[in-house]
Parts: structure tokens; C-alpha cells; sequence
């Protein structure tokens, strides 16, 4: 696939779930070295023992490279804090023409360890909180539409892959990630008609993010990985491209470069060499 780049994102509206670190920052970033207007809903206020960056901190790096930043301390799984900050968005920034689902948990625990609290919060955070924060968007999106100004909704989300083995090694985290899968999968065919591009990113190997080293593998499996910054391209090349014809996705970032004429993804790794990279969760080798 070919993807048609449109315009910048300069002065187009993104609010994005989390966002603190990681993958949605450098997606962020990226948008705000357009000059983007960015609203980040995330929990982290104050700093984290186990996890680097505040939305406070996202927020002046976002501001550093070129974007203007609504920082809104909230929680994806109230539906309240949710429903105030895209009403504050659209108040301050009058619009909203993007909508990032990043913010996820992630428990690989199997079925008989993993604790029903712990089920949940991937649950609420993960499907309900794309669904939702995709749900209360929509209004803005179809005027963002009507206006020409090429709406998207992109989730971080897998490729919907029913080999058994995904579901019997992680069943919870599974259902959890597929959920989102499905958002994507309901709303660009929902939403066909309106203009509004909806469609999922997943990167082809580990990326270098806190979720890696404190729960996939730890320094070897950074080693092994490539940096947040091929899914922030991988990220704007979906946004920059006509939400009309770009729908119902399932991106993986590397193949989605390929078709934009990027074939030395090097830059991207953590370490170089020729050693062989790991391959990301979901995606059969």
C-alpha cells in the first residue's frame, strides 16, 4: 500500500490518552514539531519510582519541540474526567481532528495467577478507555470533517490474530488488547461514511518503553529492540494521510514505511549490529 501524504499537521487538534512516555510522547512530539495544538489525559502528576516523565514534563517537551500543550490530569476509565477534557479541548482549542489511543496496561499473568483486579484495569483502560475517549470525539471529528480538516482516530493496538497461542499464553491481556482491535475494526466501518480515518498501529519488533524493560525482558530485550521513534513516523504517516481513503487498518510500522519509500530501519535500533531483533507480541514469525 502506497499511503498519499496530505498536509502538516500544523495546526490541527490531537488529544491523546497518556502520553507521559514512550511511544505516545514521541508520537506527540512528532505532531508538535508541525505545531500541533496536543491534549495529553494522563494520571501521572508526580513523578513515578518505576516509570520516567510527567505529564508535566511531556507537556514542556512537547512545547520545545513546536507544539502548544492542554495538560489534563485524568484517569481514561472515568467516564467524568474524560467527558472534561475533550469539552476543555474544544474550548481551548476549538476543535479536535486527531484521536490517539495510547494509554494501555499490560499483565501477562495466565488465567489461574492473574487477579481480577488487575483483569479489570486492562479491561477499563485498554478497550473501554479507547472506546470511550473514540466515543465522546465523535461529534468534534464530524465537524472536523465537514470542515476539511482530515480527521483520524489511530489506536496502539494488534493486528486481530486468532492463532490460539496469543489467547493461551495471556489470556487476559489478550482480550484486553483485541478490544481495542475491535474499536478500530467497528468504528472505521462504522464511521465510513463520514470521513473520519480509524485505523490501528502495531510495531513489528519490541519497542525500547518502560512496558519492555519492566515487564517483557529487561535490558537484553531493549537491546533487542528499536526505539519509539518508528511508530512516531509510522504514526504521522497515518495522520498525514486522507482519512477517506485510509481506513480500517491494522498498520504494522515498519511495512507502512516500506510503502512510503523508508527501507533503512537501522536508525531505528536501539543497538546496532546485525543481531536479529524481537519480535513484537501478536505477530507469528
Amino acid at each position: 500500500m502506497t499511503l498519499r501524504s496530505t498536509e502538516s499537521l500544523a495546526g490541527r487538534t490531537m488529544i491523546m490518552s497518556g502520553g507521559s512516555r514512550g511511544i505516545g510522547l514521541e508520537i506527540a512530539k512528532r505532531a508538535a514539531a508541525d505545531g500541533a495544538n496536543i491534549t495529553l489525559i494522563a494520571k501521572t502528576d508526580t513523578p513515578h519510582p518505576k516509570l520516567p516523565g510527567t505529564i508535566h514534563t511531556a507537556a514542556a517537551e512537547l512545547e520545545a519541540a513546536g507544539g502548544t500543550v492542554l495538560k489534563v490530569v485524568g484517569d481514561v476509565r472515568i467516564d467524568s474526567q474524560v467527558e472534561h477534557a475533550v469539552q476543555q479541548t474544544i474550548d481551548h482549542f476549538g476543535d479536535i481532528d486527531i484521536v490517539v489511543n495510547n494509554a494501555s496496561a499490560i499483565d501477562l499473568s495466565l488465567s489461574d495467577e492473574i487477579s481480577m483486579k488487575r483483569y479489570d484495569l486492562m479491561q477499563d483502560i485498554n478497550c473501554r478507555g479507547s472506546f470511550l475517549l473514540a466515543k465522546l470525539c465523535l461529534p468534534a471529528l464530524r465537524k472536523s470533517a465537514g470542515n476539511g480538516r482530515n480527521p483520524h482516530i489511530l489506536t496502539l493496538s494488534p493486528p486481530l490474530n486468532l492463532n490460539p497461542k496469543w489467547a493461551g499464553r495471556m489470556l487476559a491481556y489478550t482480550i484486553a488488547k483485541y478490544g481495542m482491535s475491535l474499536t478500530t475494526l467497528g468504528l472505521a466501518e462504522e464511521l465510513r461514511t463520514d470521513g473520519i480515518g480509524v485505523n490501528s498501529l502495531w510495531p513489528r519488533t519490541t519497542i525500547a518503553s518502560a512496558a519492555v524493560q519492566n515487564v517483557l525482558g529487561g535490558d537484553e530485550m531493549v537491546a533487542n529492540s528499536r526505539t519509539p521513534a518508528i511508530m512516531a513516523d509510522a504514526a504521522y504517516a497515518v495522520l498525514t494521510s486522507p482519512g477517506t481513503e485510509t481506513t480500517g487498518n491494522f498498520f504494522i510500522d515498519d511495512d507502512l514505511l516500506a510503502a512510503r519509500g523508508i527501507t533503512d530501519f537501522d536508525p531505528y535500533r536501539v543497538v546496532g549490529g546485525d543481531d536479529a531483533l524481537q519480535l513484537d507480541l501478536f505477530l507469528d514469525a
